[in-house]
């Protein structure tokens, strides 16, 4: 298989703090270490099925069932949606759906986004973000649009321009989810509080724009660079924009694409600041002669070190970007930025930030936006008090019998009872292949399951997910189902093949224990990647990030070699091993 890029901490932060509240700095915070590589075995297997063999294996687990009595998710009982500065019918809206508390993410964020100030919210997986910037921003369009209409009718103007709420997702799952919160929070008269519309994939931009746009950066830019007045109209009135899964959105393929709507969004403010400074009023429209080079040019350009490491050929594509700026004006991105008043307001959501090094998405935010409000959950990066893990060290023989005694794991009643009485299992491999060949084994043996990959259309996809949630079972999937799936209550989460990254391990694990319940994470690992597992759970016992177990400048291969331990076979050799 691939190589694999880091461990991470498995403790808690701090377990007698109820949240941490940062401002205008981040904390240091731990993610990028090191690599090691994990083969899978499963492709060699599933042809040839055996019984279940008595070989014994090494299995251990961490169980954190006695802190039950410490509530680590919701707020303390005196905290509630009101007094957080939310109104009542928004407070209202959230009690009918089951929310009568708020999380301790949400008590520390709420407030935040509420004042205006820009927030970057970085908490663990399951721990309330999306409520977090959904309901206040809502109640700030709600009382806008309040305010609007009182000032029509006393006055007889006309309605100013719409304040649009841009949220942007990776992928079109996570945008459909969004979309499926927001509308459940509903007034008195059983309607959505406010209107809101997905527009990605094939869906085509509403006439009508809602007061909520959910979109893409590839459908957003495919809709604004076609028009430059349409562009320049839009930007003027997008006020709140959000950034949900902004660790994802600011690194990879995403970065180019995100940087450019960043510059085109504060260039418009830019714009607004110096006409209402030269006329002393707001112009009726946007400055529609200005162009998207001029943006370009205008913003100030990342530092080479923000960059991310993780794609090169992202690299390429932002030296490119970069080139269409210098090409009408040169300029050092050291100069300090022009002041302006501000009239957007952004936030920034992620469950796994690092902010170590000078190439990571955290860094990035700190450089772009230095004010901003940092919030962070208790448990970011770190061990979920609720979860309970459990690691089998596993061979060609074994894997495929300890796979099989995973999935079929008894749950007890009263557990059962809190996953309102179904039992949903995700199995988690590294590939498409691999995802394929354990499914096949599954069914060999008796147990059904569903696929999930990027080789599923979308229907496809949605349709397992809804077959999942409604009837529970068994959910085979690469990664491409570790964010932006809010399945409610998996019991359990397995690893046939071990995480290839931290972020990717938090992703898998986060799927499970989520809003306050408990869970159960198994993952299987083997000799190639058994000095990695020692290394994390070693970590964990002694309350360290990985960074303290291994320096930042070397790589997990190396340290390797430097302890003596046996050379990590390269994927090359994997592949040979499994065509063998």
């Amino acid at each position: 298989m691939i190589v694999t890029r880091s461990a991470l901490m498995l403790h808690l932060h701090n377990p007698q703090t109820p949240f941490q509240f940062f401002n205008h700095h981040a904390p240091a915070f731990l993610l990028r270490t090191t690599t090691a590589t994990s083969s899978s075995l499963f492709k060699a297997r599933f042809f040839s099925l055996t019984p279940p063999r008595r070989t014994p294996v090494a299995s251990s687990s961490s169980s954190t069932q006695g802190s039950e009595s410490r509530d680590t998710f919701f707020a303390e009982d005196n905290v509630s949606w009101s007094s957080l500065g939310l109104s009542d019918t928004l407070s209202r809206a959230l009690s009918n759906i089951g929310l009568n508390r708020p999380s301790l993410v949400q008590a520390s964020s709420i407030p935040s986004v509420l004042s205006g100030k820009d927030v970057i919210i970085a908490a663990e997986t399951g721990s309330g973000k999306t409520y977090s910037y959904l309901v206040p921003l809502f109640d700030k369009l709600r009382d806008i649009r309040e305010h609007s209409q009182h000032a029509v009718s006393d006055q007889e103007v006309p309605l100013p321009r719409k304040n649009v709420f841009l949220v942007l997702c990776p992928n079109v799952q996570l945008c459909e989810q969004v979309v499926r919160m927001a509308n459940s929070l509903c007034g008195d008269n059983g309607e959505p509080i406010v209107s809101v519309a997905a527009v990605c994939g094939r869906q085509g931009w509403p006439i009508r724009e809602p007061d909520i746009i959910v979109t893409t950066p590839a459908a957003l830019l495919n809709y604004v660079d076609t028009d430059r007045s349409r562009r320049m109209e839009f930007m003027r009135g997008v006020k709140y924009v959000v950034f949900d899964e902004a660790d994802m959105l600011l690194c990879g393929s995403f970065q180019n694409k995100v940087i450019r709507l960043l510059n085109l969004l504060r260039f418009d403010e830019k714009l607004l600041s110096r006409a209402k400074e030269s006329a002393g009023d707001l112009p009726e429209k946007p400055e529609s002669s200005v162009s998207a080079d001029d943006a370009l040019e205008d913003e100030e350009e990342l530092p080479p070190e923000a960059m991310s490491e993780e794609d090169d050929d992202t690299q390429d594509d932002i030296v490119d970007t970069n080139k269409e700026a210098n090409s009408v004006k040169q300029r050092d991105w050291r100069r300090v930025r022009k002041t302006y008043k501000r009239s957007k307001q952004y936030i920034f959501v992620a469950a796994t930030l690092p902010v170590n090094g000078k190439k990571t998405a955290g860094a990035m935010l700190k450089h772009m936006f230095p004010d901003a409000t940092w919030v962070s959950g208790n448990y970011l990066h770190c061990h979920n008090p609720r979860l309970e893990q459990r690691w089998v060290e596993v061979t060609v023989e074994t894997q495929v019998d300890q796979l099989i005694k995973a999935v079929r794991h008894p749950f007890k009643p009263i557990d059962l009872e809190n996953a309102g009485g179904i039992q949903r299992t995700m199995v988690f491999a590294n590939t498409v292949e691999a995802v394929e060949a354990v499914a096949k084994i599954l069914l060999r043996c008796g147990i059904e399951c569903l696929r999930y990959h990027k080789n599923c259309t979308l229907e496809e996809r949605a349709q397992v997910l809804v077959e999942f949630e409604e009837k529970g079972g068994v959910l085979v999937c690469t990664d491409a189902a570790a964010r932006g799936v809010d399945i409610p209550n998996v019991l359990h989460v397995i690893q046939a093949d071990f995480a290839t990254s931290a972020v990717d391990f938090l992703h898998r694990v986060g799927r499970t224990a989520r809003a306050g319940q408990f869970g159960l994470v198994t993952s299987m690992y083997t000799e190639s990647n058994k000095e990695l597992v020692r290394a994390v759970r070693r970590a964990g016992e002694l309350a360290q990030p990985v960074e303290a177990a291994f320096s930042r400048k070397r790589s997990f291969r190396n340290k390797l070699k430097k302890s003596g331990a046996s050379k990590v076979r390269d994927s090359e050799t994997i592949k040979e091993s499994v065509v063998a």
